[in-house]
């Protein structure tokens, strides 16, 4: 039976101060996941967001006023990121958060809603780790990610961590299988003939005077004994 490939985008964004404050999204990332393996297959989009950061948000994304002017509004970007989407599931950490930036911006725009299907790696981590911290460090670490990556808070980086996230929190990349015969582990042919070759000491059990009459006594209550058809 061919099964058909399930197709799993991850997204994060990347944004700035408080949504009720009319902050924008600055950044938009994508890690497409296909049957749980990273493709290698990306979106990134730096945006303008038609006001100026503030030194706080600067120190948090790095991303600075002037770099940020020279990018696309989120409207400029808008097709390009539905047509890597398309209605594929969406993989997010703190999932209601994300989207309501990202609804809130096509909603300002004029445009249609995401309806996509959302997997909260969130709720997930919730649920097998009740009571334990479940920020994306923590899961990271958690994991033993490597977050030396994650020196700014961006949301490719975020992509790429909560994607590793996800996959450990199902239960983890299948390892490679090494068919290298050539390494260290391989017996050579002197070792394998020792190894399975080895002569184990006989043991001999016998039954002593007592055990033996148990058991006659218990052979004459068996009625019609098949070995008599043999005999």
């Amino acid at each position: 039976m061919i099964v058909p490939p399930y197709l799993y985008k991850h997204i994060e964004c990347c944004y700035f101060l408080f949504f009720t404050k009319g902050d924008k999204i600055i950044e938009v990332a994508c890690v497409e996941l296909i049957n749980h393996i990273p493709t290698g297959n990306i979106y990134q989009e730096y945006l303008n967001p038609e006001k100026d950061i503030s030194e706080e948000a600067e120190k948090i994304h790095g991303l600075t006023s002037d770099f940020l002017k020279q990018k696309p509004p989120f409207k400029k970007i808008v097709p390009s990121f539905l047509k890597f989407i398309k209605n594929d599931s969406l993989v997010i950490h703190n999932a209601k958060f994300d989207l309501s930036f990202i609804n809130n911006e096509l909603k300002t725009n004029n445009l249609n809603l995401i309806k996509n299907s959302a997997i909260d790696t969130l709720i997930l981590a919730r649920k097998k780790f009740p009571g334990s911290p479940v920020n994306l460090d923590a899961l990271c670490r958690r994991f033993n990610i490597d977050l030396e990556i994650r020196k700014k808070h961006g949301a490719l980086i975020d992509a790429k961590l909560t994607a590793k996230v996800y996959l450990e929190l199902k239960g983890g990349q299948q390892p490679n299988f090494n068919l290298d015969l050539k390494t260290d582990t391989v017996l050579d042919e002197k070792e394998q003939n020792t190894s399975f070759k080895k002569k184990w000491e006989e043991r001999i059990f016998s039954l002593s005077n007592e055990e033996t009459n148990k058991h006659k006594k218990f052979i004459k209550k068996i009625r019609k004994p098949l070995w008599n058809f043999y005999n």
